[in-house]
């Protein structure tokens, strides 16, 4: 009896914002590596070039296989030139995998809110992903996976995350509206991984641990933060073909935090 694997051989995964080792990205990346697809680390700016560089070099350590393309993907022109440059660098033209993790702007509330923190805000989290699934989706097969890493905080109702929170609400609504479009029209299931709080670079420390300090005592499995493992254990489930029936979701990978 052959026992049912999460096997990825053969499958070409982009993940946005994965070139900080120690970030959600990075850590996705190094998963789907590690059970055989063959990842794109994507990274913006140029100051972040050499730790993509060594997340590839990681997980081609691990016997993995990756590549870099740096893009902006809050833009058109960066969306379509991380896919061209993905096709043209493997010699491919199939993406069966695109984890929307790319996100900017620092979280701050209503009343701090400026037009190009807004802007920042939005274009990495609600932006993007649309840019990329317009470039993206001519070449992704019948089912292939899009995953959005969004946040319980767009159901939590936190003041001092209220931006933060909008842009990944309007990021769940497109989960809901495109998991429709793209199924049935394409065969691909689109979901979203929200995470709790997790242990990252992401956030200075004196707002993490104060963010921490209000979500910790509300999970259920363990009283701790997340791990990048925690997270990217549940994005290798849902880009498996065991998932073929999830779509159109918003888990909470959280540790049982509930909000809404």
């Amino acid at each position: 009896m052959t026992p049912d694997t999460l096997d990825l051989h053969g499958k070409v995964a982009i993940i946005t914002g994965s070139g900080k080792e120690t970030g959600i990205g990075a850590r996705i990346a190094t998963t789907l590596a590690r059970n055989g697809a063959l990842v794109v680390i994507n990274h913006v700016s140029d100051a972040t070039a050499s730790r993509a560089a060594g997340v590839v070099r990681t997980i081609s350590d691990l016997g993995g296989k990756a590549i870099v393309v740096q893009a902006d993907v809050s833009t058109v022109e960066g969306a379509k030139r991380l896919i061209d440059e993905t096709r043209a660098s493997l010699n491919i033209d199939h993406i069966d995998i695109l984890v929307n993790n790319a996100a900017g702007g620092a979280p701050h509330g209503a009343f701090q809110a400026t037009r190009d923190s807004l802007d920042a805000t939005f274009s990495s989290t609600v932006y993007a992903p649309i840019f990329l699934l317009q470039a993206a989706v001519p070449h992704m097969p019948r089912g292939g996976r899009v995953i959005n890493i969004g946040s319980i905080a767009s159901k939590l109702g936190m003041a001092p995350t209220a931006i933060y929170a909008a842009a990944k609400a309007a990021q769940d609504s497109l989960t809901y509206s495109l998991a429709m479009e793209l199924g049935r029209g394409h065969g691909i299931t689109v979901n979203t991984v929200s995470p709790g709080p997790v242990d990252t670079e992401v956030l200075p420390k004196e707002v993490a641990d104060k963010i921490h300090g209000m979500l910790v005592p509300m999970t259920r499995a363990e009283e701790r933060v997340g791990t990048t493992d925690d997270i990217a254990d549940a994005v290798l489930l849902l880009v498996s073909e065991k998932s073929r029936w999830i779509t159109g979701q918003v888990i909470s990978v959280s540790g049982g935090i509930t909000g809404g």
